[in-house]
């Protein structure tokens, strides 16, 4: 799961163009009643639906279909030096998957538990 720490947030409209994906979506917000809490939409060429990602939320999501392609519109310029992120089966939060993931980025297999952004 990826997002941007402060002072860099941003916001992110998701859609995929081609194939099928898995979005999920998740608050770090301390302050917020659904902090912790995600939500996972089915984005494919097929349906057109598109995923408006709020600044302060993290983002990942699950190929469902070989040769997939997602676009990113963002809202800021990306800063690598704020870039962070944790694992989807971090245990602070109660992530599934439909299925069990065969192919992971090291950098995301190797993120630390829970990151909450400064309040």
């Amino acid at each position: 799961m990826h997002f941007q720490a402060p002072p860099f947030q941003e916001e992110k409209l998701v859609t995929c163009v081609q194939g099928a994906i898995l979005d999920y979506i998740v608050d770090l917000r301390p302050e917020s009643r659904t902090f912790k809490e995600y939500i996972r939409v089915e984005l494919s060429a097929e349906n057109g639906f598109a995923l408006y990602i709020p600044k302060s939320f993290a983002h990942g999501f699950l190929t469902l279909r070989d040769e997939s392609l997602v676009m990113y519109q963002m809202s800021e310029y990306h800063h690598s030096e704020a870039a962070r992120g944790f694992r989807w089966d971090d245990p602070a939060f109660d992530i599934t998957l439909p299925f069990q993931v065969t192919t992971q980025a090291e950098r995301d297999r190797n993120y630390p538990d829970l990151y909450v952004l400064p309040a």
